[in-house]
């Protein structure tokens, strides 16, 4: 059997099947139309005594077959990956060949060569035959190669989704050579196609049969249509019934949105992880308005080489600024930024700085020596456990760190100055969430005094973002569960009811380059961060999407500062709409810039120290909300000690 294989799959190759061997059958195919045509209409006696003259008009007829046949690039495909495009073509170009044969035929017999006279339908007859006889050769050519090469090597799989994107993707994985997916059907939501035939295999409903369909079949795989990745994370149940049976499931790779009208052969499948399968919307952003008011100006992004700092990096990269200062003291991860620059975009002036946004008199220098136009500010200390044992550092950094860089910005003009900021900042209950509201309500009232005063020009826009955490950054849980669970467990979780909200770094991105750009100095901009997810069932879907066997979740206790649950606003805020559907306005208190800037001073020289209890102290005292949980800075809220 193997050697036939070979042998087939040799005869159907481009190099054993080259484009006249395709031309050559199609001339064939018509030769035999001409001769069946001539027969059913005189009968087998007649055909055969006039078979010179016939096939001498019949190879006339060719002529005008072999224009729609150039035209139209009939044999040009490769006959094993036939389409109804391929089947189109071929329709078109004997549609062309006979309104030419059409007219032709008449002034070929008005000269009186020695032809067969044939009527206009006779023609027509021949030219449908033939036309059949074409598109049933590349159809049965096709079906005979799925039949020998689509065995059991391939995984036993479904796909979901019915439509244009369910298709196409089943055209492509039964075109792959070697042959990965076996398809056996295709998954739906709606009711009125169960038991449809598509492709010659069923449609199932995701219903509370599904399960045992999937093991009647020894289904292996599920791949997901383009079309249909939204939809198939936001199906929870659909999700665990397939982890709980140790499906594979594969999605789309890359960050492309497919539409209905797409080329689905550019599809990449990927074997999901984590990530592809928490629920969340689809977040659209023209970017191409925000590229062009980035285009040719001079971006500085603070904390480049971090999780959103280098994100930041990519998507700002792709909108050609005229110079890119970068700056993190992290050494080696800077390193990486300066050899992707060096390497994708070697056309855009980027300088890799590596220096702490903290040290004033090397932020002074760099500030007059680029003078940027625009200011991300990513860097920061993140960590929460880390912070709560380090407050001086959380100010230092934080606090300092945005102070300098701040006031920086409004000394050398730059035009905007963009604070990446967290939902910890809201009601914090932590060092590190208390030290990022110090630098909301700092930007917040700089903007105020620099912007507000009356007949002032407009200076620096100092705009701030929101948000909880992203999927994948440096640090985030889903790494460590990944970890903990190759390891064998347990998988370890703070607490059962903990949730998070969460998002990927480049819709995140995306968002705080929206409002960025778009915001006009002062607003703190909350991003719509979607459903929350409990860490514990993460943690179990993540064990049941490895495989692994008998991995154990194991609760650890809340962390000093950490909460249950983070919010995105204040209990005592409100938000007003923006121009994006996934962007708001937070309504906050209001601060006087010297009060604040006088509290700033006096923490920040406190921080020098070291002294723990009275730096939170201070921070308690600048941001009345912050209550301390499961800390030992929490003496620091008792009103009532005696």
């Amino acid at each position: 059997m193997k050697v036939v294989d070979k042998l087939f799959n040799w005869y159907l190759s481009v190099n054993a099947l080259p484009y006249w061997v395709v031309l050559g059958m199609d001339i064939l195919i018509c030769y035999l139309s001409g001769i069946f045509v001539f027969w059913l209409y005189y009968h087998g006696a007649v055909a055969l005594g006039n078979i010179d003259l016939l096939t001498k008009t019949i190879f006339m007829y060719m002529v005008f077959n072999l224009i729609g046949f150039k035209l139209f690039h009939t044999y040009s495909g490769i006959i094993r990956y036939s389409s109804f495009v391929d089947l189109q073509r071929v329709g078109l170009a004997m549609l062309l060949s006979l309104g030419i044969a059409e007219a032709m035929h008449y002034v070929v017999y008005h000269w009186n060569l020695e032809f067969v006279r044939l009527e206009g339908r006779q023609i027509a007859a021949m030219y449908l035959v033939a036309t059949i006889g074409m598109m049933a050769f590349r159809i049965l050519t096709k079906s005979l190669y799925d039949v020998l090469f689509n065995t059991d090597k391939g995984m036993r799989t479904l796909i979901y989704g019915v439509r244009d994107g369910g298709v196409g993707l089943a055209k492509i994985i039964r075109s792959e050579r070697p042959c990965r997916f076996l398809l056996k059907g295709f998954i739906s939501h709606d009711p009125s196609i169960k038991g449809r035939i598509l492709m010659g295999t069923k449609v199932y409903v995701a219903d509370d049969k599904l399960a045992e369909h999937i093991k009647d079949m020894n289904i292996q795989a599920v791949l997901v249509s383009p079309l249909q990745n939204e939809y198939f994370r936001n199906d929870q149940k659909l999700q665990d019934t397939l982890l709980g049976l140790g499906i594979q499931i594969f999605m789309s790779s890359g960050e492309k949105e497919w539409k209905q009208d797409d080329d689905y052969s550019q599809v990449q499948l990927k074997e999901i992880s984590i990530e592809d399968l928490l629920p969340r919307e689809q977040i659209h952003v023209d970017m191409d308005a925000i590229g062009r008011l980035l285009r040719g100006k001079k971006i500085m992004i603070t904390g480049s080489a971090g999780s959103i700092g280098s994100e930041m990096v990519r998507q700002i990269a792709v909108y050609e600024p005229s110079e890119l200062i970068l700056i993190d003291q992290a050494e080696t991860p800077q390193h990486d930024i300066r050899l992707m620059m060096h390497f994708d975009w070697p056309e855009i002036k980027a300088h890799t700085i590596v220096a702490s946004i903290a040290n004033e008199e090397r932020m002074e220098k760099i500030f007059r020596t680029y003078r940027p136009d625009y200011v991300f500010h990513a860097a920061a200390y993140k960590h929460v456990p880390m912070m709560e044992d380090n407050p001086s550092e959380s100010i230092q950094n934080n606090v300092w760190g945005t102070k300098v860089i701040a006031d920086l910005s409004v000394k050398y003009g730059v035009r905007k100055f963009v604070m990446i900021s967290t939902d910890k900042a809201v009601n914090p209950t932590n060092v590190m969430g208390c030290s990022k509201r110090i630098c909301e309500i700092y930007c917040q009232s700089l903007n105020r005094k620099i912007n507000g005063q009356a007949g002032s020009r407009p200076v620096t826009q100092f705009v701030t973002t929101r948000f909880g955490n992203v999927l994948g950054s440096n640090g985030s849980v889903i790494p460590l569960f990944e970890k903990q669970i190759k390891a064998g467990g347990p998988v370890t979780v703070t607490d059962p009811d903990i949730i998070r909200f969460f998002m990927l770094i480049p819709e995140a991105c995306k968002l705080v380059l929206e409002a960025g750009t778009h915001g006009v100095g002062g607003e703190i901009f909350v991003f719509d961060m979607g459903q929350p997810v409990r860490i514990a069932d993460l943690a179990r879907r993540m064990i049941r999407l490895s495989g692994a066997k008998d991995v154990k979740v194991e609760y650890t206790g809340l962390r000093p500062g950490e909460k249950l649950y983070e919010e995105v606003l204040s209990t005592k805020e409100d938000t007003l709409p923006s121009f994006h559907e996934k962007i708001r306005i937070a309504k906050v208190c209001e601060y006087d810039y010297e009060a604040v800037n006088s509290q700033i001073v006096s923490l920040v020289s406190l921080s020098h120290t070291y002294n723990d209890m009275a730096i939170v102290g201070k921070m308690k005292e600048i941001v009345p909300e912050y209550v301390s949980n499961n800390s030992k800075y929490s003496v620091l809220d008792r009103k009532d000690v005696s």
